[in-house]
């Protein structure tokens, strides 16, 4: 000790501590340490190595390290051919360092002294002490797994109080400060006695951990074997970095303990926790299944959001949200009765079946309001996967459950009203018919057990709401359209608009472009000539858009004024003037010129019912001479209207045979075309039409000014009943024709109209062909004709 230098290098290392007497191989790769070690081959290969307090990847600073460490001697020193040094290093004495310096900015050194080890003076105690610690040894070697024979008669030859603590401590399973505290320790005694205390700790975990090994469970409860599991496997999972794994796992298995889950779903829960637990986390597997375990914890089982069902007041927010609409709202306070009645929901699915833009979707969400539910809107258009109904299964990559039950757990209610928007836009392929799978989840008699393919067990889907909405209805599978129960939701007249506007979609649409109430005039004028002349709709989008661009050339006019004027006291009032339409919207779109084009012969004027409402149909008809008699069709037109054509053809030709002078079919070839070539057009409705087109051409007379007509017509001469009465009615309505001829069996039908249509239009109700020309034309048919 006496030929120790004053300076000695020191070495820091991370997460251990060396004692003495101990040896100890380190790998030595930092650039100060590989510097300290080098100054110390060179000093009688001395070096304190000191621990250090953190874990710094890069050389540490003086605070970073203890003030005790170890005096050591090199005893091996090599390169590796990465540069770095394998050394061994074997403990001499404790060392407390009394200050560090740095060596020429290369490696820390040490001026301090070595501490000898300190004996009390009771013998007496101190020999006790001593063979207790030789006796706990002996015990802890026995515990450890595999022969441990040798080691027990090496701690039987040692009679070195200081020597065995230092080994002692050494070895056993301490933390970095417990070790420390042990090597600052210079009383022998103090230090056999702290050592006893964490070897007995130790010796009772060796104690269960054998019982484990032998699975003698006498000793300790399931309880206690699994928390000791449980840490140990922690332990392990920590040290391989998948501490997270394990931590997850009770997370997701204390949600699904608060979930409530039923008792099919809890028995597939905790099968799932179980290979989780079994899992690394960083295997593919792992993330799969847990995916799926967070899947079955956050779903709603049995969660519901309370409300009661309040006819009156269903009532009340139906007519706050929505204007007109009688019948459509008379259905669902009818519904919500029965409903109030049997005390559940239970029941048809309702679906809403009308054009864009007439409130199909509000009203649903209307409907959740008044039940004081959740409301839930989901898109079927263009789905043509049944797995984005039902889900997919597990063993797909990125496999997810299917709209509906995504729908739900938005929710997080399992009693949601749940809009399943353009039903009638599901579309079958290769992957499957997604309506087929839509059957299981609108039959009352089936959803209570729907099965999704992600989660592969039954969940409950009684308690929703559902309700559809569709543009047609041709286009929903027979089976499916059994399960629901179908409201029409038709178009709007020009007054329901007119009223829609002004006391829904000018407040908003005002508070939305930051415009106030009084800075702006918008009369009646002006949403008339937009109506008329710049939408053609049955529903209200378009309008919306016209009203918005309005206010948007307001808005700008209000920012220049506060810009130009900044002082002033007030806003002057924009007036928004049917004039000063076509400057803002630009020139008017449509026209009521029914009645000009009406005036040539040769041209009739039909009704059409479309998805989005109906409209007006013309049928232009022309003769070509030096021909063979044929007949060209054009337009579009589906195989219904052109046998129509024919049959309009057959009937006029039979027609005009008796007369004299009559026109010469043989010798000329006839054309009919229906504009708007773009759109497709079928049926059986437009053959009146087309028969009064024909006659008007072949008279020379023009159909009267003003009049629409519809009806399917037969070779008999017959005129048949048609669809779609209310929304050709609107549609000749907003057209300004005066004038219908429908089929006498649709005058029924008119109790849909509103009572504002009826009394502006006049109805004409006929049986026969001969009754549609002598209306239409003024021209009577030879009586073998109509009685043909």
């Amino acid at each position: 000790m006496e030929q120790i230098p004053s300076s000695l290098p020191v070495l820091p290392i991370r997460n251990a501590v060396i004692f003495p007497s101990i040896s100890m191989p380190l790998v030595v790769g930092r650039g100060r340490s590989i510097k300290a070690v080098e100054a110390a081959e060179a000093k009688e290969s001395l070096i304190v190595v000191v621990a250090q307090k953190v874990l710094t990847p890069s050389d540490p600073q003086v605070e970073d390290l203890f003030q005790v460490g170890t005096l050591c001697k090199l005893e091996n020193v090599s390169t590796t051919e990465t540069g770095s040094r394998q050394i061994v290093v074997t403990g001499i004495s404790r060392y407390r360092v009394l200050r560090f310096e740095l060596e020429a900015e290369s490696y820390l050194s040490a001026r301090g002294e070595t501490v000898v080890d300190v004996h009390s003076g009771d013998s007496i105690k101190n020999e006790a002490l001593f063979y207790n610690l030789k006796e706990l040894s002996r015990e802890i070697l026995e515990l450890l797994p595999g022969s441990t024979e040798h080691l027990v008669k090496l701690i039987d030859r040692v009679e070195d109080a200081s020597y065995l603590s230092n080994v002692c401590a050494a070895y056993l399973n301490l933390s970095l400060f417990q070790k420390q505290e042990l090597l600052e320790t210079v009383q022998v005694e103090q230090r056999i006695e702290a050592l006893l205390a964490h070897m007995r700790k130790e010796r009772e975990v060796l104690n269960v951990q054998r019982d484990i090994r032998d699975k003698m469970s006498e000793r300790l409860n399931k309880a206690q074997r699994e928390a000791l599991l449980r840490e140990q496997l922690r332990t392990i999972r920590s040290e391989l970095g998948e501490e997270a794994g394990e931590e997850a796992a009770d997370e997701i298995e204390e949600k699904i303990r608060q979930a409530d889950l039923p008792e099919e779903a809890a028995k597939q829960a905790h099968e799932e926790l179980q290979r989780l637990r079994g899992l690394p986390s960083n295997s593919a597997e792992y993330h799969v299944v847990r995916t799926y375990l967070e899947w079955l914890a956050v779903l709603p089982w049995n969660r519901r959001t309370e409300g009661q069902i309040d006819v009156a007041r269903a009532r009340q927010v139906l007519d706050r949200d929505h204007y007109g609409l009688e019948n459509v709202k008379k259905r669902i306070i009818q519904f919500l009765a029965v409903a109030k009645l049997k005390n559940n929901l239970h029941g048809p699915i309702l679906c809403l079946v009308g054009p864009p833009g007439v409130g199909k979707t509000s009203l649903g969400q209307s409907v959740a309001q008044a039940l004081e539910r959740k409301f839930l809107r989901t898109s079927l258009g263009g789905v043509r996967d049944e797995a984005e109904i039902r889900g997919h299964r597990r063993t797909y990559v990125g496999a997810m459950p299917g709209r509906i039950i995504q729908s739900i757990k938005r929710a997080g209610s399992k009693n949601p009203v749940l809009m399943l928007d353009e039903i009638d836009k599901l579309r079958a392929d290769f992957h499957g018919d997604p309506s087929a799978a839509m059957l299981e989840v609108l039959d009352p008699e089936q959803n209570k057990t729907f099965t999704d393919h992600y989660l592969d067990i039954p969940f409950d889907l009684s308690e929703v709401f559902f309700i559809c909405t569709a543009n047609v209805v041709d286009t929903i599978p027979p089976a499916l359209r059994d399960r629901m129960e179908l409201i029409e939701v038709n178009g709007y007249t020009f007054f329901e608009k007119l009223h829609i506007a002004r006391k829904y979609l000018v407040p908003t649409l005002l508070r939305d472009h930051g415009l106030k109430v009084d800075w702006i005039d918008l009369p009646d004028e002006t949403l008339n000539r937009i109506i008329h002349h710049h939408t053609r709709e049955a529903g209200v989008r378009e309008l919306q858009r016209k009203i918005s661009a309005l206010f948007r050339a307001a808005a700008e006019e209000v920012v220049a004024y506060q810009q130009g004027h900044p002082d002033a006291p007030a806003m002057p009032v924009i007036r928004l003037t049917a004039n000063r339409v076509p400057e803002l919207l630009g020139p008017d779109r449509y026209f009521p010129e029914a009645a000009e084009r009406g005036l040539k012969p040769g041209v009739a004027i039909g009704l059409a019912w479309t998805p989005h409402g109906g409209d007006i149909l013309f049928v232009e008809a022309s003769a070509m001479p030096q021909g063979k008699g044929s007949l060209l069709l054009t337009g579009q037109l589906g195989d219904i209207m052109k046998e129509s054509a024919q049959i309009a053809l057959s009937i006029a030709r039979t027609a005009a045979a008796p007369r004299e002078g009559a026109f010469d079919f043989p010798s000329h070839d006839l054309h009919i075309h229906v504009p708007s070539g773009a759109i497709p057009k079928d049926g059986p409705s437009a053959g009146v039409t087309i028969l009064a087109a024909l006659t008007s051409l072949l008279l020379g007379r023009p159909v009267k000014s003003g009049l629409a007509m519809t009806g399917e017509i037969t070779l008999r001469g017959a005129v048949m009943p048609v669809g779609g009465i209310k929304e050709k009615a609107l549609a000749a309505h907003r057209a300004g024709l005066q004038t219908l001829i429908l089929p006498r069996k649709n005058q029924q039908d008119l109790t849909d109209v509103p009572a504002e249509v009826r009394d502006q239009l006049k109805f004409v109700f006929v049986e026969t062909v001969e009754e549609v020309l002598a209306e239409s034309l003024d021209v009577r048919l030879p009586r073998s004709v109509s009685a043909a």
